[in-house]
């Protein structure tokens, strides 16, 4: 669990987070939601701890990540996977050694013990004998999932991704969607989800908060959403004539 209480974050004079406190839970897919520049990129960053917050507090399970020292902040993000908007594969290198990249760097495993864990994660992921390929060797949806067995690699309490969908057609990003999903229930993460995908919305968000201008403007779960009368809300998921009548007959039912 991540709990944010009273967060806010400045750039200049322009206020960016505005008393932000919500709780995003275990096991569970948490979608942040919210148009351009409304705050929700800043959000995450500030929860992961690339962003210092003004004021407030950010706690990861017991610990208040945003009073602790350097020490308390380098084991939490070891317990932290990224999941980023293109991937971030490394071009250079195979599937496995960009796997294994992570356990090289925070780990005392053997090169054994690294390339069971490597396959073990590809295997999740259902990239069974990839390892000696390149990026440049696979396709957009495989590449996401590479990096989500990066992700997964140092088994990490928290995942955040970044706009998984981006770039990727419908049919590949519903596959991304559910295998977040089913990674998130299956090891008990608590999962940060960044989106404007709203089929990514409809499908896997267990809880979702939208931000507009800074502010929480709204949270509930996806089934939620269709009951809501925030009209920002529905402006933004429903902007579309075939989006109104979709909640339109949803009401009526």
């Amino acid at each position: 669990m991540i709990q944010l209480k009273n967060v806010y974050k400045s750039f200049g004079d322009r206020t960016i987070l505005n008393d932000i406190s919500v709780t995003f839970e275990k096991g569970k897919t948490n979608l942040i939601i919210g148009q351009s520049g409304s705050g929700k990129t800043v959000l995450l960053k500030s929860i992961v701890g690339l962003l210092e917050i003004d004021s407030g507090d950010i706690i990861y399970g017991d610990t208040n990540f945003t009073t602790s020292d350097f020490l308390t902040k380098k084991e939490i993000r070891k317990q932290i996977g990224m999941l980023f908007q293109g991937g971030a594969l490394f071009d250079s290198s195979t599937v496995e050694e960009n796997v294994g990249f992570p356990l090289d760097m925070f780990t005392d495993m053997t090169d054994e013990e690294k390339l069971e864990r490597v396959n073990f994660c590809l295997k999740r992921v259902r990239l069974e004998n990839a390892n000696h390929l390149f990026p440049s060797e696979i396709s957009g949806g495989m590449k996401k999932r590479v990096a989500i067995a990066r992700a997964i690699a140092l088994q990490p309490k928290y995942l955040f991704c970044d706009e998984p969908n981006s770039g990727l057609d419908p049919m590949t990003s519903i596959i991304i969607d559910n295998l977040i999903k089913e990674i998130t229930e299956e090891y008990e993460i608590t999962t940060i989800v960044n989106t404007h995908d709203m089929n990514s919305v409809m499908e896997i968000g267990d809880k979702v908060v939208f931000i507009y201008k800074g502010n929480k403007s709204w949270e509930g779960s996806k089934d939620d959403i269709f009951h809501s009368d925030n009209e920002t809300l529905n402006d933004f998921v429903f902007a579309s004539p075939l989006g109104k009548k979709i909640k339109s007959l949803v009401r009526s039912a």
